[in-house]
């Protein structure tokens, strides 16, 4: 295995799209964002359309990082690509970026961060059908991302089923009271030292090298989320808990609730039910509990209707981080699935 970029047997195009939906966003990051478009072997050669597979990232990661090379691993780009050369049914690909100034956007629409699920959907679709020959159908359309971007890949084919009917979600944020309540105790330790104020750690986060205290982690996260599922009408974030004494805000939890995969499923059963195909799976020592959150997920899902053969459930021997050798086997399972309905 060469430390060094391989040759592709496809093709990746890297674009930049203007939005409209982020543009003036609260946050005031960029309209225009980076989007890149992987065509598998053969696309030129003929006319051919395509099942797509759309790829979100987890919390802080951003668009660039899909090249990112570790020791003895390939990037996700290059592994993917072995996929369709291996022998794989061909589908386009596209990575997109939902990157924000707290890290990222959760892919939903808030007064907090912006419209990035409208983004993902009204036009970051719409554009890829139209400048490459996809198959244009729910049924040949996957959506798939790990952590964040499993949570993601959950829900957004839940909320726009006339676009996507297939997912695979890799450790997806689900079961909130075992992922996210245990970090309440720890940020009100840590904002002992900003006041209890998370914005005073905020601003000290920004004017330092990023991560060089151990708190940066989980106030980043809980600071981010909070922007994303519980943001006042103004964009202020709010925390789900009291900050000096670690109490939960009924109110302001019960919007974090109301973003649960799991406590999802029960009032979109038609759209689950109606899903193609689905890839679920975790580590078993997962540091959120996000193998427990899997299993719910799945019960969840069974229950709504859909069928046990349209899923692929699977537990590993793993924590929550450097489980990217999974993406490859999610993205194949996807492909032949999407070829049985184009």
């Amino acid at each position: 295995m060469l430390p060094w970029d391989g040759d592709l047997a496809g093709r990746l195009d890297r674009h930049t799209v203007e939005s409209a939906l982020l543009r003036d966003n609260p946050l005031g990051d960029p309209h225009e964002r980076p989007l890149w478009v992987y065509v598998p072997p053969g696309y030129d050669d003929g006319d051919e359309r395509y099942p797509v597979v759309y790829v979100i990232q987890g919390y802080t990661g951003h668009l660039s990082m899909w090249a990112n090379r570790t020791p003895f691993r390939r990037p996700f780009v290059e592994t993917a690509d072995a996929v369709f050369a291996g022998g794989a049914p061909g589908c386009v690909v596209v990575y997109v970026d939902a990157w924000t100034a707290y890290g990222g956007s959760q892919f939903v629409d808030s007064p907090g961060t912006g419209r990035y699920h409208s983004y993902l959907c009204d036009e970051i679709v719409p554009w890829v059908d139209a400048h490459y020959r996809t198959i244009p159908d729910r049924e040949s359309r996957a959506i798939a991302g790990k952590s964040s971007g499993g949570f993601g890949a959950m829900i957004t084919p839940m909320l726009r089923p006339d676009l996507f009917g297939a997912l695979a979600t890799h450790a997806g944020d689900s079961l909130y009271e075992l992922c996210y309540v245990p970090d309440f105790g720890k940020a009100v330790r840590a904002l002992r030292g900003y006041g209890q104020d998370i914005q005073a750690w905020w601003a000290d986060f920004r004017a330092r090298p990023a991560f060089t205290r151990p708190e940066d982690t989980t106030l980043l996260q809980l600071l981010g989320v909070s922007a994303c599922f519980s943001a006042r009408p103004d964009g202020t974030p709010e925390l789900p808990f009291d900050p000096a004494t670690g109490v939960v805000r009924p109110e302001v939890w019960q919007r974090w609730l109301d973003r649960d995969p799991v406590r999802m499923v029960p009032s979109h059963a038609s759209a689950v039910s109606s899903w193609r195909a689905v890839w679920i799976d975790a580590g078993t020592s997962d540091e959120y509990f996000l193998d427990v959150g899997a299993e719910a997920f799945r019960a969840e899902v069974l229950k709504a209707g859909l069928p046990e053969e349209r899923i692929h459930f699977e537990l590993f021997d793993a924590g929550h981080a450097a489980i990217d050798y999974r993406y490859p086997l999610s993205l194949a399972w996807l492909a032949e699935r999407l070829a049985r309905q184009s």
